[in-house]
Protein backbone atom coordinates (compact mmCIF):
# COMPACT_ATOMS: atom_id res chain seq x y z
CA UNK A 1 0.00 0.00 0.00
CA UNK A 2 1.08 3.52 -0.70
CA UNK A 3 2.10 5.43 2.15
CA UNK A 4 2.01 9.43 2.66
CA UNK A 5 4.70 11.52 1.90
CA UNK A 6 4.44 14.67 3.62
CA UNK A 7 7.10 17.97 2.45
CA UNK A 8 9.09 19.34 4.64
CA UNK A 9 9.71 22.29 2.83
CA UNK A 10 8.02 25.95 2.48
CA UNK A 11 8.65 28.24 -0.11
CA UNK A 12 11.18 31.00 0.97
CA UNK A 13 11.94 34.14 -0.17
CA UNK A 14 16.09 33.86 -1.35
CA UNK A 15 16.83 37.19 -3.21
CA UNK A 16 15.54 41.18 -2.87
CA UNK A 17 15.74 41.92 -6.74
CA UNK A 18 13.09 39.63 -7.62
CA UNK A 19 9.52 39.08 -7.28
CA UNK A 20 8.70 35.57 -5.76
CA UNK A 21 6.29 33.57 -8.93
CA UNK A 22 4.62 30.16 -8.20
CA UNK A 23 4.43 27.30 -10.42
CA UNK A 24 4.04 23.70 -11.04
CA UNK A 25 7.43 23.16 -10.79
CA UNK A 26 9.56 21.39 -7.92
CA UNK A 27 11.87 24.26 -6.73
CA UNK A 28 15.15 24.29 -8.40
CA UNK A 29 18.53 26.24 -7.79
CA UNK A 30 19.69 28.43 -10.48
CA UNK A 31 22.87 29.84 -10.77
CA UNK A 32 24.34 30.89 -7.42
CA UNK A 33 21.20 31.63 -5.57
CA UNK A 34 18.17 29.27 -5.13
CA UNK A 35 15.35 30.27 -6.23
CA UNK A 36 12.41 28.09 -4.91
CA UNK A 37 9.64 28.18 -7.06
CA UNK A 38 7.06 25.44 -6.03
CA UNK A 39 3.46 26.10 -5.49
CA UNK A 40 2.35 25.85 -1.90
CA UNK A 41 0.93 22.66 -0.87
CA UNK A 42 -2.54 22.00 -1.58
CA UNK A 43 -4.66 21.17 1.62
CA UNK A 44 -6.62 17.66 1.73
CA UNK A 45 -10.24 18.14 2.66
CA UNK A 46 -10.83 17.16 5.83
CA UNK A 47 -13.20 14.37 4.78
CA UNK A 48 -10.70 12.64 3.74
CA UNK A 49 -9.24 11.91 7.58
CA UNK A 50 -13.13 11.26 8.56
CA UNK A 51 -12.83 8.44 5.50
CA UNK A 52 -9.64 7.20 6.81
CA UNK A 53 -10.94 6.42 10.42
CA UNK A 54 -14.51 5.02 9.26
CA UNK A 55 -12.57 2.79 7.13
CA UNK A 56 -10.34 1.80 9.60
CA UNK A 57 -13.15 1.10 12.64
CA UNK A 58 -14.97 -0.76 9.22
CA UNK A 59 -11.76 -2.75 8.03
CA UNK A 60 -10.73 -3.79 11.91
CA UNK A 61 -13.89 -5.21 12.65
CA UNK A 62 -14.03 -7.46 8.98
CA UNK A 63 -10.86 -8.52 9.78
CA UNK A 64 -11.42 -9.78 13.37
CA UNK A 65 -13.49 -13.34 11.85
CA UNK A 66 -10.44 -14.25 9.13
CA UNK A 67 -8.47 -16.64 12.10
CA UNK A 68 -11.60 -17.52 13.75
CA UNK A 69 -13.79 -19.36 10.63
CA UNK A 70 -12.66 -22.52 10.82
CA UNK A 71 -13.05 -22.83 14.48
CA UNK A 72 -16.67 -20.93 14.08
CA UNK A 73 -17.58 -23.66 11.81
CA UNK A 74 -16.43 -26.42 14.04
CA UNK A 75 -18.26 -24.70 16.71
CA UNK A 76 -21.48 -24.90 14.60
CA UNK A 77 -20.96 -28.77 13.43
CA UNK A 78 -21.33 -29.50 17.45
CA UNK A 79 -23.67 -27.21 18.61
CA UNK A 80 -26.21 -26.36 16.05
CA UNK A 81 -29.57 -25.63 17.41
CA UNK A 82 -31.09 -25.13 14.40
CA UNK A 83 -30.62 -28.39 12.61
CA UNK A 84 -29.32 -25.79 9.75
CA UNK A 85 -25.85 -27.79 9.44
CA UNK A 86 -27.19 -31.40 10.05
CA UNK A 87 -29.39 -30.54 6.96
CA UNK A 88 -26.96 -29.61 4.80
CA UNK A 89 -24.11 -31.74 5.55
CA UNK A 90 -26.93 -34.98 4.67
CA UNK A 91 -27.33 -32.99 1.73
CA UNK A 92 -23.66 -33.41 0.58
CA UNK A 93 -23.15 -36.67 2.47
CA UNK A 94 -23.55 -38.74 -0.76
CA UNK A 95 -21.30 -36.83 -2.97
CA UNK A 96 -19.09 -37.39 0.14
CA UNK A 97 -19.40 -40.88 0.15
CA UNK A 98 -18.79 -40.74 -3.84
CA UNK A 99 -15.27 -39.41 -3.31
CA UNK A 100 -14.17 -40.40 -0.05
CA UNK A 101 -13.82 -37.01 1.15
CA UNK A 102 -12.75 -36.90 5.10
CA UNK A 103 -15.96 -35.89 7.11
CA UNK A 104 -14.17 -33.05 9.37
CA UNK A 105 -13.31 -31.38 5.86
CA UNK A 106 -17.06 -30.29 5.23
CA UNK A 107 -16.51 -26.91 7.46
CA UNK A 108 -14.10 -26.19 4.39
CA UNK A 109 -17.31 -26.81 1.98
CA UNK A 110 -19.48 -24.70 4.21
CA UNK A 111 -17.06 -22.16 4.75
CA UNK A 112 -16.24 -21.57 0.58
CA UNK A 113 -19.98 -21.48 0.48
CA UNK A 114 -20.20 -18.47 2.76
CA UNK A 115 -17.17 -16.69 1.66
CA UNK A 116 -18.23 -16.49 -2.18
CA UNK A 117 -22.03 -15.83 -0.55
CA UNK A 118 -20.55 -13.05 1.09
CA UNK A 119 -18.54 -11.59 -1.99
CA UNK A 120 -21.18 -12.19 -4.65
CA UNK A 121 -23.78 -10.03 -2.33
CA UNK A 122 -20.98 -7.11 -2.03
CA UNK A 123 -20.61 -7.63 -6.02
CA UNK A 124 -24.52 -7.11 -6.29
CA UNK A 125 -24.77 -4.29 -3.79
CA UNK A 126 -22.22 -2.15 -4.74
CA UNK A 127 -22.78 -0.84 -7.96
CA UNK A 128 -26.15 -0.41 -6.74
CA UNK A 129 -25.17 1.76 -3.61
CA UNK A 130 -23.18 3.53 -5.99
CA UNK A 131 -25.77 4.50 -7.93
CA UNK A 132 -28.20 5.98 -5.26
CA UNK A 133 -25.88 7.85 -3.96
CA UNK A 134 -25.47 9.53 -6.70
CA UNK A 135 -29.14 10.34 -6.49
CA UNK A 136 -29.71 10.08 -2.62
CA UNK A 137 -26.04 12.17 -1.53
CA UNK A 138 -23.27 10.05 -0.20
CA UNK A 139 -23.89 10.26 3.63
CA UNK A 140 -27.43 9.09 3.74
CA UNK A 141 -26.53 5.99 2.13
CA UNK A 142 -23.00 5.35 4.04
CA UNK A 143 -25.05 5.57 6.93
CA UNK A 144 -27.64 2.24 5.80
CA UNK A 145 -24.67 0.84 5.28
CA UNK A 146 -22.73 1.32 8.50
CA UNK A 147 -26.14 0.45 10.19
CA UNK A 148 -26.39 -2.81 8.34
CA UNK A 149 -22.87 -3.57 9.39
CA UNK A 150 -23.25 -3.26 12.90
CA UNK A 151 -26.34 -5.24 12.79
CA UNK A 152 -24.63 -7.91 11.21
CA UNK A 153 -22.03 -7.92 14.04
CA UNK A 154 -25.08 -8.19 16.44
CA UNK A 155 -26.45 -10.89 14.84
CA UNK A 156 -23.39 -12.96 15.06
CA UNK A 157 -22.55 -12.15 18.48
CA UNK A 158 -26.45 -14.05 19.04
CA UNK A 159 -25.99 -16.18 16.98
CA UNK A 160 -26.49 -19.26 18.87
CA UNK A 161 -26.97 -21.28 16.19
CA UNK A 162 -25.63 -22.14 12.45
CA UNK A 163 -28.80 -20.09 10.50
CA UNK A 164 -28.18 -16.95 12.32
CA UNK A 165 -24.68 -17.12 11.87
CA UNK A 166 -25.17 -17.57 8.21
CA UNK A 167 -27.84 -14.38 8.56
CA UNK A 168 -25.38 -12.48 9.99
CA UNK A 169 -22.93 -12.91 7.04
CA UNK A 170 -25.55 -12.39 4.68
CA UNK A 171 -27.13 -8.79 6.04
CA UNK A 172 -22.82 -7.78 5.96
CA UNK A 173 -22.69 -9.05 2.58
CA UNK A 174 -25.41 -6.94 1.28
CA UNK A 175 -24.35 -4.02 3.41
CA UNK A 176 -20.42 -4.22 2.13
CA UNK A 177 -21.28 -1.63 -0.83
CA UNK A 178 -19.41 1.21 1.78
CA UNK A 179 -15.56 1.08 0.52
CA UNK A 180 -16.76 2.05 -2.74
CA UNK A 181 -19.05 5.09 -1.24
CA UNK A 182 -15.70 6.19 0.57
CA UNK A 183 -13.90 6.23 -2.41
CA UNK A 184 -16.85 8.45 -4.21
CA UNK A 185 -16.32 10.60 -1.18
CA UNK A 186 -12.54 10.74 -1.61
CA UNK A 187 -12.96 11.43 -5.23
CA UNK A 188 -15.90 14.16 -4.43
CA UNK A 189 -13.48 16.31 -2.51
CA UNK A 190 -10.18 15.67 -4.13
CA UNK A 191 -8.46 17.57 -6.66
CA UNK A 192 -6.24 15.62 -9.06
CA UNK A 193 -3.25 16.78 -6.77
CA UNK A 194 -4.63 15.76 -3.34
CA UNK A 195 -6.24 12.41 -4.87
CA UNK A 196 -3.02 10.37 -4.41
CA UNK A 197 -2.83 11.42 -0.85
CA UNK A 198 -6.73 10.18 0.08
CA UNK A 199 -6.32 7.00 -2.01
CA UNK A 200 -2.77 6.33 -0.19
CA UNK A 201 -4.58 6.64 3.30
CA UNK A 202 -7.13 4.35 1.84
CA UNK A 203 -4.46 1.87 1.88
CA UNK A 204 -2.97 2.59 4.95
CA UNK A 205 -6.27 1.75 6.65
CA UNK A 206 -6.46 -1.58 4.57
CA UNK A 207 -2.82 -2.58 5.72
CA UNK A 208 -3.54 -1.37 9.33
CA UNK A 209 -7.07 -3.43 9.46
CA UNK A 210 -5.58 -6.52 8.01
CA UNK A 211 -2.45 -6.76 9.89
CA UNK A 212 -4.14 -5.49 13.49
CA UNK A 213 -7.39 -7.41 13.01
CA UNK A 214 -6.43 -11.00 12.99
CA UNK A 215 -4.84 -10.80 15.37
CA UNK A 216 -6.79 -8.49 17.95
CA UNK A 217 -9.41 -11.14 17.18
CA UNK A 218 -7.72 -14.19 18.02
CA UNK A 219 -6.50 -12.53 21.07
CA UNK A 220 -10.18 -11.75 22.66
CA UNK A 221 -11.17 -15.33 21.47
CA UNK A 222 -8.94 -16.45 23.94
CA UNK A 223 -9.66 -14.38 26.58
CA UNK A 224 -12.98 -15.06 26.16
CA UNK A 225 -12.08 -19.28 26.89
CA UNK A 226 -13.14 -21.17 23.78
CA UNK A 227 -11.92 -24.52 24.96
CA UNK A 228 -14.68 -23.98 27.60
CA UNK A 229 -17.09 -27.02 26.87
CA UNK A 230 -19.97 -25.79 24.65
CA UNK A 231 -19.07 -22.24 25.51
CA UNK A 232 -20.08 -19.56 22.69
CA UNK A 233 -16.00 -18.31 22.62
CA UNK A 234 -16.95 -16.50 19.80
CA UNK A 235 -19.28 -13.74 21.63
CA UNK A 236 -16.19 -11.46 22.64
CA UNK A 237 -14.61 -10.81 19.47
CA UNK A 238 -18.18 -10.26 17.93
CA UNK A 239 -19.31 -7.34 20.37
CA UNK A 240 -15.77 -5.52 19.64
CA UNK A 241 -16.42 -5.96 16.22
CA UNK A 242 -20.34 -4.36 16.61
CA UNK A 243 -18.57 -1.86 18.94
CA UNK A 244 -16.01 -1.19 16.48
CA UNK A 245 -19.18 -0.93 13.63
CA UNK A 246 -20.86 1.35 16.38
CA UNK A 247 -17.99 4.05 16.64
CA UNK A 248 -17.79 3.99 12.50
CA UNK A 249 -21.48 4.47 12.48
CA UNK A 250 -20.71 7.50 15.20
CA UNK A 251 -17.93 9.17 13.24
CA UNK A 252 -19.73 8.96 10.14
CA UNK A 253 -23.26 10.43 11.81
CA UNK A 254 -21.51 13.50 13.54
CA UNK A 255 -18.70 14.50 11.20
CA UNK A 256 -19.29 13.68 8.18
CA UNK A 257 -20.52 16.29 5.98
CA UNK A 258 -22.44 15.86 2.51
CA UNK A 259 -20.20 15.67 -0.42
CA UNK A 260 -22.06 15.34 -2.87
CA UNK A 261 -24.29 18.45 -3.40
CA UNK A 262 -27.77 19.09 -4.82
CA UNK A 263 -27.07 20.43 -8.02
CA UNK A 264 -24.45 18.02 -8.86
CA UNK A 265 -26.79 14.83 -8.06
CA UNK A 266 -28.31 12.91 -11.08
CA UNK A 267 -32.38 13.77 -11.53
CA UNK A 268 -33.98 10.77 -12.00
CA UNK A 269 -33.15 7.63 -9.89
CA UNK A 270 -33.68 5.37 -13.07
CA UNK A 271 -30.80 7.54 -14.78
CA UNK A 272 -28.83 6.95 -11.24
CA UNK A 273 -28.90 3.11 -11.41
CA UNK A 274 -28.31 2.41 -15.21
CA UNK A 275 -24.65 2.76 -14.91
CA UNK A 276 -24.41 0.37 -11.94
CA UNK A 277 -26.90 -2.46 -13.24
CA UNK A 278 -24.36 -2.50 -16.31
CA UNK A 279 -22.05 -3.47 -14.26
CA UNK A 280 -24.04 -6.48 -13.37
CA UNK A 281 -24.52 -7.93 -16.97
CA UNK A 282 -21.47 -10.38 -16.68
CA UNK A 283 -20.83 -9.84 -20.83
CA UNK A 284 -20.82 -6.77 -20.56
CA UNK A 285 -17.98 -6.07 -17.97
CA UNK A 286 -16.11 -8.52 -19.59
CA UNK A 287 -15.83 -6.83 -23.25
CA UNK A 288 -15.69 -3.42 -21.48
CA UNK A 289 -19.07 -2.38 -23.20
CA UNK A 290 -19.36 0.96 -21.36
CA UNK A 291 -16.09 1.95 -22.43
CA UNK A 292 -16.60 3.57 -25.98
CA UNK A 293 -15.24 6.15 -28.66
CA UNK A 294 -11.97 5.03 -28.13
CA UNK A 295 -9.46 2.86 -30.36
CA UNK A 296 -10.14 -0.74 -31.31
CA UNK A 297 -6.44 -1.58 -29.43
CA UNK A 298 -7.47 0.14 -26.55
CA UNK A 299 -10.41 -1.66 -25.82
CA UNK A 300 -8.35 -4.97 -27.06
CA UNK A 301 -5.84 -4.05 -24.08
CA UNK A 302 -8.81 -3.58 -21.42
CA UNK A 303 -9.90 -6.47 -22.48
CA UNK A 304 -6.75 -8.80 -22.56
CA UNK A 305 -6.03 -7.24 -18.95
CA UNK A 306 -9.65 -7.41 -17.40
CA UNK A 307 -9.27 -11.28 -18.63
CA UNK A 308 -6.32 -11.97 -16.65
CA UNK A 309 -7.28 -9.75 -13.64
CA UNK A 310 -10.60 -12.10 -13.72
CA UNK A 311 -8.62 -15.30 -13.92
CA UNK A 312 -5.77 -14.40 -11.60
CA UNK A 313 -8.24 -12.93 -9.03
CA UNK A 314 -10.44 -16.59 -9.53
CA UNK A 315 -7.75 -18.47 -8.67
CA UNK A 316 -5.97 -16.59 -6.10
CA UNK A 317 -9.15 -16.08 -3.93
CA UNK A 318 -9.78 -19.86 -3.71
CA UNK A 319 -6.14 -20.63 -2.84
CA UNK A 320 -6.41 -17.71 -0.58
CA UNK A 321 -9.32 -18.45 1.29
CA UNK A 322 -8.97 -22.02 1.88
CA UNK A 323 -5.49 -21.10 3.87
CA UNK A 324 -7.00 -20.48 7.13
CA UNK A 325 -8.53 -24.13 6.83
CA UNK A 326 -5.72 -25.83 5.97
CA UNK A 327 -3.74 -24.18 8.66
CA UNK A 328 -6.46 -25.43 11.12
CA UNK A 329 -6.77 -29.03 9.77
CA UNK A 330 -3.32 -29.79 8.59
CA UNK A 331 -0.94 -28.33 10.76
CA UNK A 332 -3.49 -27.87 14.35
CA UNK A 333 -2.78 -24.09 14.17
CA UNK A 334 -4.85 -22.04 16.63
CA UNK A 335 -6.68 -18.89 16.13
CA UNK A 336 -3.68 -17.11 17.55
CA UNK A 337 -0.99 -19.27 15.48
CA UNK A 338 -3.22 -18.15 12.04
CA UNK A 339 -3.41 -14.45 13.78
CA UNK A 340 0.67 -14.81 13.48
CA UNK A 341 0.82 -15.51 9.82
CA UNK A 342 -1.67 -13.14 9.30
CA UNK A 343 0.62 -10.17 10.85
CA UNK A 344 3.68 -11.68 9.30
CA UNK A 345 2.26 -11.95 5.46
CA UNK A 346 0.74 -8.20 6.75
CA UNK A 347 3.92 -6.64 7.53
CA UNK A 348 5.92 -7.86 4.63
CA UNK A 349 3.19 -6.69 1.81
CA UNK A 350 2.86 -3.10 3.72
CA UNK A 351 6.88 -2.77 3.97
CA UNK A 352 7.15 -3.88 0.11
CA UNK A 353 3.96 -1.45 -1.10
CA UNK A 354 5.30 1.53 0.92
CA UNK A 355 9.14 1.38 0.26
CA UNK A 356 8.85 -0.14 -2.95
CA UNK A 357 5.78 -0.33 -4.89
CA UNK A 358 4.75 3.38 -4.55
CA UNK A 359 8.04 4.24 -6.43
CA UNK A 360 7.71 1.33 -9.44
CA UNK A 361 8.69 3.81 -12.63
CA UNK A 362 5.35 3.37 -15.64
CA UNK A 363 8.10 1.86 -17.65
CA UNK A 364 8.38 -1.15 -15.21
CA UNK A 365 5.01 -1.77 -13.72
CA UNK A 366 4.24 -4.66 -16.77
CA UNK A 367 7.65 -6.07 -15.81
CA UNK A 368 6.86 -6.17 -12.04
CA UNK A 369 3.17 -7.65 -13.13
CA UNK A 370 4.48 -10.30 -14.84
CA UNK A 371 7.02 -11.04 -11.80
CA UNK A 372 4.41 -11.31 -9.10
CA UNK A 373 2.08 -13.40 -11.53
CA UNK A 374 5.10 -16.01 -11.80
CA UNK A 375 6.18 -15.42 -8.18
CA UNK A 376 2.98 -16.41 -7.09
CA UNK A 377 3.02 -20.36 -9.26
CA UNK A 378 5.91 -21.66 -6.63
CA UNK A 379 4.32 -19.67 -3.61
CA UNK A 380 1.10 -21.81 -3.71
CA UNK A 381 3.68 -25.21 -5.01
CA UNK A 382 5.39 -24.29 -1.27
CA UNK A 383 1.87 -24.17 0.63
CA UNK A 384 0.74 -27.47 -0.67
CA UNK A 385 4.27 -29.77 -0.20
CA UNK A 386 4.47 -28.32 3.40
CA UNK A 387 4.72 -30.60 5.94
CA UNK A 388 5.72 -28.68 8.49
CA UNK A 389 5.20 -24.74 9.62
CA UNK A 390 8.57 -24.11 8.05
CA UNK A 391 8.03 -24.72 4.24
CA UNK A 392 4.47 -23.07 4.89
CA UNK A 393 6.03 -19.97 5.92
CA UNK A 394 8.24 -19.95 3.03
CA UNK A 395 5.34 -20.50 0.83
CA UNK A 396 3.31 -17.75 2.47
CA UNK A 397 6.03 -15.18 2.46
CA UNK A 398 6.42 -15.07 -1.36
CA UNK A 399 2.95 -15.12 -1.27
CA UNK A 400 2.79 -12.32 0.23
CA UNK A 401 5.53 -10.33 -1.70
CA UNK A 402 3.62 -11.61 -5.24
CA UNK A 403 0.14 -9.73 -3.73
CA UNK A 404 2.14 -6.57 -2.91
CA UNK A 405 3.05 -6.06 -6.27
CA UNK A 406 -0.09 -7.61 -8.06
CA UNK A 407 -3.48 -6.03 -7.85
CA UNK A 408 -1.83 -2.49 -7.69
CA UNK A 409 0.30 -3.05 -10.75
CA UNK A 410 -2.85 -4.71 -13.00
CA UNK A 411 -4.58 -1.93 -11.61
CA UNK A 412 -2.28 0.58 -12.85
CA UNK A 413 -2.08 -0.79 -16.33
CA UNK A 414 -5.44 -1.20 -16.80
CA UNK A 415 -6.07 3.22 -15.33
CA UNK A 416 -3.91 4.37 -18.62
CA UNK A 417 -6.90 3.44 -21.26
CA UNK A 418 -10.07 5.22 -21.61
CA UNK A 419 -10.27 8.98 -22.34
CA UNK A 420 -10.05 11.16 -19.63
CA UNK A 421 -13.85 11.33 -18.30
CA UNK A 422 -13.60 7.43 -18.88
CA UNK A 423 -11.39 6.61 -15.87
CA UNK A 424 -13.61 6.18 -13.36
CA UNK A 425 -16.06 3.55 -15.75
CA UNK A 426 -13.14 1.51 -16.30
CA UNK A 427 -11.48 1.31 -13.13
CA UNK A 428 -14.98 0.73 -11.99
CA UNK A 429 -15.61 -2.27 -14.28
CA UNK A 430 -12.63 -3.37 -13.05
CA UNK A 431 -13.24 -3.70 -9.75
CA UNK A 432 -16.70 -5.52 -10.67
CA UNK A 433 -14.76 -8.06 -12.52
CA UNK A 434 -12.34 -8.56 -9.46
CA UNK A 435 -15.37 -8.93 -6.77
CA UNK A 436 -16.97 -11.76 -9.22
CA UNK A 437 -13.80 -13.38 -9.02
CA UNK A 438 -13.96 -13.35 -5.41
CA UNK A 439 -17.69 -14.29 -5.51
CA UNK A 440 -16.34 -17.48 -7.30
CA UNK A 441 -13.34 -18.21 -6.07
CA UNK A 442 -13.45 -19.28 -2.57
CA UNK A 443 -16.40 -21.89 -3.27
CA UNK A 444 -14.43 -23.34 -6.16
CA UNK A 445 -11.51 -23.70 -3.90
CA UNK A 446 -13.02 -25.21 -0.74
CA UNK A 447 -15.52 -27.94 -3.65
CA UNK A 448 -11.20 -28.71 -4.42
CA UNK A 449 -9.93 -28.76 -1.42
CA UNK A 450 -12.68 -30.80 0.10
CA UNK A 451 -12.67 -33.45 -2.43
CA UNK A 452 -9.02 -34.20 -3.52
CA UNK A 453 -7.27 -32.69 -0.56
CA UNK A 454 -4.90 -29.70 -0.05
CA UNK A 455 -1.82 -31.00 -1.65
CA UNK A 456 -3.63 -31.45 -5.48
CA UNK A 457 -5.67 -28.31 -4.93
CA UNK A 458 -2.71 -26.13 -3.89
CA UNK A 459 -0.16 -27.33 -6.71
CA UNK A 460 -2.74 -27.90 -9.20
CA UNK A 461 -3.75 -24.23 -8.82
CA UNK A 462 -0.36 -23.03 -8.38
CA UNK A 463 0.11 -24.55 -11.71
CA UNK A 464 -3.13 -23.14 -13.50
CA UNK A 465 -1.85 -20.07 -12.65
CA UNK A 466 0.49 -19.83 -15.32
CA UNK A 467 -1.37 -18.70 -17.22
CA UNK A 468 -2.38 -15.40 -16.85
CA UNK A 469 1.37 -14.86 -16.35
CA UNK A 470 2.22 -16.02 -19.64
CA UNK A 471 -1.10 -14.16 -21.26
CA UNK A 472 0.23 -10.65 -20.01
CA UNK A 473 3.71 -11.46 -20.54
CA UNK A 474 2.41 -11.93 -24.29
CA UNK A 475 -0.41 -9.37 -24.49
CA UNK A 476 0.68 -5.88 -26.70
CA UNK A 477 -0.19 -3.66 -23.75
Amino acid sequence: MATIRRSLHTPEAKTDSQQITNNNNDGKQQGKEATKTAEPKEKSDPMIYIIFVSLLFDLLAFTIILPLLPSLLEYYRVNDSSGLYNVLTERVRWFQQLLGAPERYISVLFGGFLGSMFSFLQFLASPIVGGLSDYYGRKPVLLVCASGIALSYLLWACSSNFALFVLARFVGGISKGNISLCMSVITDVSSVKTRGRGMALVGVAFSLGFIVGPMIGAMFAIFSNKSASGGAWFVLPSLLALGLALGDLLVLSCCLRETLPKEKRVKEISSALSYGLQLLNVSSIFRFAAIKNVPKKDTDALRSIGLIYFLYLFLYSGLEFTVTFLMYHKFGYTSMDQAKMFLTTGVIMTLIQGSVVRRLPDAKIKSYAIFSLYLIVPAFVLVGLAEGSGMLYAGMILFAISTAFAVTCLTTLVSKYGNDDQKGSVLGIFRSLGALARALGPVVGSIAFWCVGSKITYIAGGIMLLYPALALQRARI
